[in-house]
């Protein structure tokens, strides 16, 4: 079977796997490995669909996708219109994967320039809570501008009201969660992914799933400096208030509890007050397996056709 062809079983694999993992509830027990995975099977379907137009392209070279493709910039006439075309797909798909997150890096940067500057005219610091700033607006709202070196945590005077001291510490530590991890650029590549395919439901639940999984991770770290059920209750009564959408750019609490077991809230919920994480060794093969899942396309573009 040649280099090619496994890069087609890949990139379907890849697209398979991403299907199952979307209905998998294992991966609350574990969201960081989680979305290790999710990542690297993006990356392996990325990098095998664009291998599988590349080799095919490239075939009668016998050479593999790699030194296949630098023949064909030598000598293109040695190639049947079909291959050539396949190996402009093959560009043309790489390029449209690179503009895209470069197009969503941008955006995102430049919404949260915007949010900064209007928190500079609308937000104040507290004494009481450092490094935190109140937005005097009377809906709920808790959410973090994360960046290199102005990462900021605000919480708005609607979210004061509802909130005790206790559970606005534990709504805190999740924000300065998503700061630290650097959830943002987790989320990047599949809302980029999301601008290629808009209308797809199966990247629309990519990153719905991707999104849940960051919630949790950031539940999951609070909860090591605070009692799960003070965050577990800042989250309800975050629903039942019906927060405030988080501007563009930030991540925050977000959502309305309802009596559905599967929706975000009350899944979070469930999972604060009974964790039930999965044993570090099956932790540790996981990621074993994402890194070779992630690495097995760049391994076959050497394969020859």
């Amino acid at each position: 079977m040649t280099g090619t062809a496994l890069l087609a079983l890949v990139a379907a694999g890849s697209a398979l796997g991403a299907h199952r993992l979307t209905h998998a509830r294992w991966t609350w027990r574990t969201p960081r490995t989680a979305i290790v995975l999710w990542q690297a099977l993006g990356l392996a379907w990325g990098l095998a669909s664009i291998g599988t137009l590349l080799g095919f392209g490239v075939a009668p070279y016998g050479q593999g996708v790699v030194v296949g493709v630098a023949r064909f910039f030598a000598d293109p006439q040695a190639l049947s219109p079909v291959r050539i075309a396949s190996v402009a797909a093959g560009l043309l798909f790489m390029l449209l994967l690179i503009a895209m997150l470069l197009v969503a890096i941008v955006g995102v940067f430049r919404a949260r320039r915007r949010h900064r500057a209007l928190l500079a005219l609308v937000a104040h610091g507290d004494p009481e809570m450092p490094g935190t700033l109140v937005l005097d607006h009377p809906a709920a709202a808790a959410y973090c501008v994360p960046g290199v070196r102005s990462s900021k945590v605000v919480v708005s005077a609607g979210t004061l009201e509802i909130l005790g001291p206790y559970e606005l510490a534990a709504v805190l530590d999740h924000e300065r969660a998503h700061v630290r991890e650097r959830h943002d650029l987790v989320l990047l590549p599949f809302t980029s992914l999301r601008r290629i395919f808009p209308q797809s439901r199966m990247v629309g639940r990519t990153l719905d799933a991707v999104e849940l999984l960051v919630e949790m991770a950031a539940d999951d770290r609070a909860r090591r400096h605070r009692p799960a059920k003070e965050l577990a209750t800042a989250l309800l009564r975050f629903a039942a208030a019906r927060p405030a959408p988080t501007p563009a750019g930030t991540l925050g609490a977000t959502g309305t509890a309802t009596a559905d077991e599967t929706s975000p809230i009350v899944v979070r919920v469930r999972r604060l007050l009974s964790p039930a994480p999965l044993p570090r060794p099956l932790r540790g093969a996981m990621l074993a397996g994402a890194t070779l899942v992630a690495v097995l396309p760049l391994i076959l573009y050497a394969i020859p056709a």
